[in-house]
């Protein structure tokens, strides 16, 4: 039996937002656009880039063509200024370790960007595995690629957690038949991770290794 966490990346475990704002913002000032205030991505993300890019145009699908891969180019170039893991979050996962969990991310963010940011902000972390958005894979809340990832390394749902900030993480992690942790730290409101009934809300990352204390001692 292996117990395992399934992490979203983007407002759970690093705050990308300075980065993903400042990429688009700068597409769309080369295009001469309206750009947006940071904290207005925080509704833009957690569909993947392609919708980011919709979102930032206001709806304009006649320009998504156009900037979407601008936009792919212009983060790669740039997701390491401003990024950082929130506050906890190594902690948490050096105690996870400690204890044996599998340590999972599983990401709408583009493929290759997922791994980079996780390399590089996460280096000293011993993820089973790093999985971002790949073509002709349905995005998540769809639970398909996670089920794949579940299934490569012999784990049950019933022995995994899953955590993160958004309606679509946990909709995901009741696909799949995960317990959904909220975190509150990320892109949404309580009040809307509320909507999807979370097992648990989390304020900080440490929270959880007290919650598994909890359980464990019952």
């Amino acid at each position: 039996m292996q117990k395992f966490v399934v992490f979203d990346l983007d407002g759970t475990l690093l705050n990308t937002l300075p980065d993903i704002a400042g990429a688009m913002n700068r597409v769309l000032f080369r295009f001469g656009l309206p750009q947006h205030p940071e904290e207005s991505f925080k509704q833009f993300t957690g569909n993947g880039a392609r919708m980011l890019a919709l979102r930032a145009l206001g709806g304009q699908e006649e320009l998504v063509d156009t900037v979407y891969p601008v936009y792919l180019n212009e983060y790669a170039r740039t997701n390491r200024l401003s990024t950082a893991p929130y506050e906890g979050v190594v902690e948490m996962l050096e105690a996870l370790a400690q204890r044996s969990y599998g340590l999972i991310v599983y990401s709408n963010k583009d493929d290759k960007d997922a791994k980079d940011v996780v390399a590089h902000y996460l280096p000293e972390v011993q993820f089973l595995d790093v999985v971002g958005s790949l073509r002709d894979v349905p995005l998540k809340p769809d639970p398909t690629a996670l089920n794949a990832i579940m299934h490569q390394f012999n784990l049950k749902p019933e022995d995994g957690l899953y955590l993160g900030d958004t309606i679509m993480d946990m909709q995901c992690a009741k696909a799949t038949g995960l317990t959904p942790i909220a975190v509150l730290w990320g892109f949404q409101s309580e009040e809307e991770l509320r909507s999807e009934q979370p097992a648990h809300f989390i304020s900080h990352p440490l929270d959880l290794i007290a919650l598994l204390d909890e359980q464990e001692t019952k």
